[in-house]
């Protein structure tokens, strides 16, 4: 992701190619997932791919033009709510899904276990979704609105999509069996595990928040030994009510032993707290 945002600082306009790639690549790979993974195996794994499988079941309705039926109201909302330019990628993705579930359709399935069917098809989608989402964009459906929560309210992306979906795995239970449903949980659960993965990707950093008396040695010791930026937090004991800053470093988790070797040898009684750093963005680590 450096490269791209290198080219990007460099050609300013590329920012919008790439989006748009994002949008027709993770199109793409959802429609794969949907027709050799999900639809044959009637796992309605919400979204509007979720309620065009069960139509495609009870009804016999085409897949593609349920979606499109469904996606255009939500697509009007996300032009309302989230911008003309964020509409116009939407557009690209509402359009391009369906139309390659239509090229897709006579793929023949990859499996007939409805659970590797759940499995598999719930990594496809999110991947798919994932980057779609890097693209600042939407497939459409409830994915859209999903990006319409998060903006509103901060939820994570795969949070958001397990909210909305509910009712719509719910639905599929009823419609086919509990059993069916129990797999379109697991699918839906897959899916937002597999968007937040892509959304921040694979790199976990650890952020430590040290107090010590011999704050001088272990600041020099971070800047110099381990080559990482240090920040010093003003802070008050609780009990002394005296002045103790905090320093506060974010380290690779590679880093973070030769970390915890430094701060113990130059001060055994320093009071550390260490913590997950999810996406970690700036200087020495990935740009935004």
């Amino acid at each position: 992701m450096n490269i791209l945002s290198n080219l990007t600082q460099t050609y300013p306009k590329m920012r919008i190619v790439i989006d748009y790639l994002f949008v027709l690549i993770g199109s793409v790979i959802i429609a794969m997932a949907f027709n050799v993974f999900l639809l044959p195996n009637q796992v309605a794994s919400g979204g509007v791919s979720g309620i065009s499988t069960i139509l495609k079941t009870v009804l016999g309705w085409e897949p593609a033009y349920v979606q499109w039926a469904f996606n255009i109201p939500l697509f009007i909302a996300g032009v309302i709510l989230l911008g003309k330019q964020f509409g116009a990628k939407t557009l690209a993705g509402t359009i391009f899904l369906p139309l390659v579930v239509i090229l897709t359709k006579n793929f023949e399935p990859w499996t007939h276990d409805a659970l590797l069917g759940a499995l598999f098809g719930g990594i496809g989608v999110g991947l798919g979704l994932g980057i779609v989402f890097r693209g600042k964009a939407s497939t459409g459906g409830t994915d859209l609105a999903a990006q319409i929560i998060n903006k509103y309210t901060g939820f994570t992306l795969g949070r958001c999509v397990v909210m909305i979906d509910g009712l719509i795995v719910l639905t599929a239970a009823i419609v086919f069996d509990i059993e069916k449903g129990l797999y379109a949980l697991i699918a839906l659960y897959v899916t937002s595990k597999t968007i937040d993965l892509v959304q921040v990707g694979f790199g976990r950093s650890k952020m430590a928040m040290i107090i010590t008396s011999k704050q001088e040695e272990v600041r020099e010791g971070i800047l110099n030994k381990i080559d990482r930026g240090v920040t010093k937090l003003s802070a008050y004991g609780g009990f002394t009510d005296h002045e103790r800053p905090v320093l506060m470093c974010v380290v690779d988790q590679t880093e973070f032993t030769k970390l915890k070797q430094l701060v113990e040898t130059l001060d055994p009684s320093a009071f550390v707290v260490v913590m997950d750093a999810a996406e970690v963005l700036g200087e020495g680590f990935k740009r935004a």
